[in-house]
């Protein structure tokens, strides 16, 4: 079995994957993924997040404060360039989509999780609007919004070299096929997401719009297998840029299956379990933790017995009311000891 811990001190790769799927688990325990109109705030805290880090990933500046007064009042604030406002409202427009499309299901959709016509839909609502005022140079006329690239790619600076124009709509086939056929018995959901995402942006089908779209796609498969959608911060980017270079030039994915697993074990512990669990119900920490009072904080209070909580599989437990409880009284010697473990 592979250890708990690297070499390095921080958690496995096993480690990692089997946080995710305890996070799931507790997700599942509370009802699991919402629809977005029965959860309206908790879906509009993950769009705005989402939105803000992806087009930043891509070199947009637009703070986050600045992103949510874009979608919520239409303002423009600050003194960036048309284009920045532009692909910000373009790319909430394509999350909002591929939310309601993943939780509810499309038309023509049959078995397969992911369809060519959502794939380009979800391109064209990305790019449609940012290139009715700035069009790639020299745009082919069958290089529209949605459509396959007519051009050759020049090598990226890291050396990986997309594949001739001819050769996409071949190659996204059977791409489509190998996203839909699933994960291997042995392979992590999030390794096969990875596999996918760094495929699709191998041939980068597109002209323009290629790492916007293939994260909104990872995250519509996500959603549509109950898991919320992968954020990828900006402060990582470098790391993603970096997994996606390790997964072409050395055909392992782990670095970026990891990275996803860990973008989307904190939404399930930032946006969901606090939302969705009630006051009595037992929750990771994580899920309890907030700017005052992190997450470590809380786990040296129970460890101590000065919060109550429960030690399940390697992990402390407590509900809302027993941090509240604790918060009242934290300036107060404990009376008696309340950590349980199982």
């Amino acid at each position: 079995m592979e250890r708990e811990t690297s070499r390095r001190g921080r958690p496995s790769r096993a480690a990692v994957y089997a946080s995710l799927d305890a996070g799931l688990a507790d997700l599942q325990r509370v009802g699991g993924l919402p629809h977005p109109s029965e959860a309206e705030q908790i879906w509009r805290g993950i769009w705005y997040e989402e939105t803000h880090n992806s087009t930043a990933i891509e070199g947009n500046t637009l703070a986050l404060r600045q992103v949510r007064a874009l979608l919520d009042e239409g303002r423009a604030v600050g003194d960036k360039e048309l284009r920045e406002y532009l692909e910000v409202q373009a790319y909430a427009e394509a999350a909002q989509w591929v939310y309601e499309q993943a939780v509810g299901g499309g038309d023509g959709q049959g078995d397969e999780l992911l369809t060519l016509t959502e794939l380009r839909q979800v391109h064209r609502l990305v790019v449609e609007p940012v290139w009715a005022h700035f069009p790639p140079n020299s745009l082919h006329p069958d290089e529209g919004p949605g459509s396959f690239r007519h051009h050759e790619l020049a090598a990226f600076p890291g050396g990986i070299q997309p594949p001739p124009f001819v050769a996409v709509p071949g190659l996204i086939d059977g791409w489509l096929r190998a996203v839909n056929g699933g994960p291997s018995a042995r392979e992590h959901l999030v390794e096969h997401l990875a596999t996918a995402h760094a495929g699709f942006e191998k041939v980068h089908p597109f002209r323009d719009g290629n790492g916007r779209t293939g994260r909104l796609l990872v995250n519509l498969l996500l959603v549509r297998r109950g898991y919320p959608p992968a954020i990828i911060h900006k402060r990582d980017g470098t790391k993603y840029i970096a997994a996606l270079d390790r997964a072409d030039r050395q055909s392992d994915v782990g670095a970026l299956g990891e990275l996803f697993a860990r973008a989307v074990n904190d939404g399930i512990n930032r946006f969901l379990l606090p939302s969705l669990a009630g006051p009595h119900r037992l929750v990771p920490l994580s899920a309890l933790a907030s700017a005052s009072l992190s997450a470590p904080a809380l786990r040296i209070a129970a460890e101590r017995g000065r919060l109550r909580g429960r030690r399940q599989n390697g992990r402390w437990y407590s509900t809302r009311q027993w941090v509240e409880e604790y918060v009242g009284s934290r300036y107060r010697r404990p009376s008696h000891a309340c950590a349980t473990r199982s």
